[in-house]
């Protein structure tokens, strides 16, 4: 038991490592940079407004783990170029995606791809 705090930094500075109280818990997993890290991690993934997941469920558009990957590494590679508002095409469905906000906006099935125009799109990427 650490009776003061003198002893506490000769420990300290004996082993070179921080030596615990008792009942103390690592919290450097949960830490502010930890939790940071997570959540500027998650705020790259894709995320789908409610008009987008209606018009997927509508247009019959399966939504794979293969393609969700391929939208976010695509929504990425539009966001290192500079792109704002890019269309995703893909060879069943097209996806209308606001880089800035990481927003899947909507969905077209590869039946009305052929019939759209799409307007106020910086850029496109071809999955």
């Amino acid at each position: 038991m650490i009776e003061n705090i003198n002893d506490l930094k000769i420990r300290q500075i004996q082993t070179g490592q921080p030596v615990l109280s008792p009942g103390y818990k690592d919290t450097q997993k949960n830490g502010f940079g930890d939790i940071m890290a997570r959540t500027i991690e998650e705020s790259k993934e894709l995320h789908f407004s409610k008009h987008s997941k209606e018009r997927i469920a509508q247009r019959g558009i399966e939504m794979t783990d293969t393609l969700l990957t391929r939208l976010n590494t695509a929504a990425n590679s539009a966001r290192q170029k500079g792109a704002k508002d890019v269309v995703v095409i893909g060879p069943d469905a097209a996806f209308i995606v606001n880089i800035p906000n990481n927003v899947v906006v909507t969905a077209i099935n590869g039946n009305e791809l052929k019939s759209n125009v799409f307007t106020n799109i910086d850029s496109a990427v071809l999955l």
